[in-house]
C-alpha cells in the first residue's frame, strides 16, 4: 500500500491549507522545518510504542540507523 494514497499525504495538505489560512497574510516560517518538527516527535513516539520500546526494531520500521533514532529521541526528550 502506498502511504501517500492512504490519507497521510491528504492530511498534510489539509494541515498546510489550514496553516496558510491562519496566517492571514503574515509571512510563513520555513515550512519544511516546521512540518518535520510537527511530524517527527509523534512519529517517533508512535513507532517506539508499537515496537514496545525496542529502539532497534523502531529504527528498522522507520528505515533509519539506530544511532540516528537515539539522537532524535534525545532531541525530543523521549528517553
Amino acid at each position: 500500500m502506498n502511504p501517500c494514497q492512504s490519507g497521510l499525504g491528504e492530511a498534510v495538505v489539509r494541515s498546510l491549507d489550514q496553516y496558510f489560512q491562519d496566517l492571514d497574510g503574515q509571512k510563513p516560517v520555513p515550512v519544511y522545518d516546521m512540518v518535520l518538527k510537527c511530524v517527527e516527535r509523534p512519529l517517533f513516539e508512535y513507532i517506539l510504542e508499537r515496537a514496545k520500546g525496542n529502539q532497534s526494531a523502531a529504527a528498522q520500521v522507520l528505515g533509519i540507523n539506530r544511532n540516528t533514532l537515539r539522537r532524535k529521541l534525545v532531541d525530543y526528550d523521549l528517553l
